[in-house]
């Protein structure tokens, strides 16, 4: 593999792997950050033609920094921690994906902590879908957007990677891997697979 894929020598990203896996990824890789991909256009779609999600909490659009945040970020966490999960893609058109999309989170905010336990200080996970509808959904509001509290669930909820333009499809490639699109305009086959991932930034 090139520089810009997966680097599997360290013991302390293999370990990181084991625990990704051990929660339910199914593959997780390091890769260097440089490879990522960020899109002004794809954080443009939150927006325009718009996200129902735009707005509702700190972790989306229009509260977070965008492409132009995240490639700072890029600069100075000079790896990546990638995972994704393969799910047959019938959960992801139904109301199972919740649970699914909570899981991608709290794989993220496990691999988070195991990463500043082992050096990485400013490891910093991002995952998909919005943290109100997955940890507040019953609440009738964000405590941070509406009454500019502290957040329920600091320990499970993290920004979704979509605010911030992150091209999901080249990311899974940096990593060796491909991504698995459902369209929600057609049924899917009992076998058809589905892909979600999320990642952390390893500084």
């Amino acid at each position: 593999m090139s520089d810009e894929q997966a680097i599997h020598s360290s013991p302390a990203h293999t370990e990181l792997a084991e625990l990704a896996i051990s929660l339910g990824a199914t593959e997780a890789a390091t890769i260097q950050s440089r490879a990522i991909v960020v899109k002004e256009s794809l954080a443009a779609l939150c927006k325009d033609p718009g996200c129902f999600n735009y707005g509702l909490a700190p972790s989306c659009p229009p509260y977070v920094s965008g492409p132009a945040g995240f490639r700072q970020l890029m600069g100075v966490h000079p790896l990546a921690f990638v995972y994704k999960i393969d799910v047959h893609a019938e959960v992801l058109l139904s109301p199972a994906v919740a649970d699914l999309m909570r899981l991608v989170q709290e794989i993220g905010t496990s691999v988070e902590r195991a990463a500043l336990a082992r050096g990485h200080a400013r490891a910093s996970a991002f995952a998909g879908g919005c943290c109100k509808n997955l940890w507040c959904g019953d609440e009738p509001d964000c405590r941070v957007v509406d009454q500019e509290g502290e957040c329920r669930y600091p320990d499970q909820a993290r920004p979704s990677m979509s605010g911030y333009g992150v091209d999901t499809s080249a990311l899974l490639r940096s990593a060796g891997w491909t991504l698995e699109r459902v369209d929600p305009r057609t049924k899917p086959t009992p076998e058809a697979i589905g892909t979600v991932c999320g990642l952390v930034l390893l500084g």
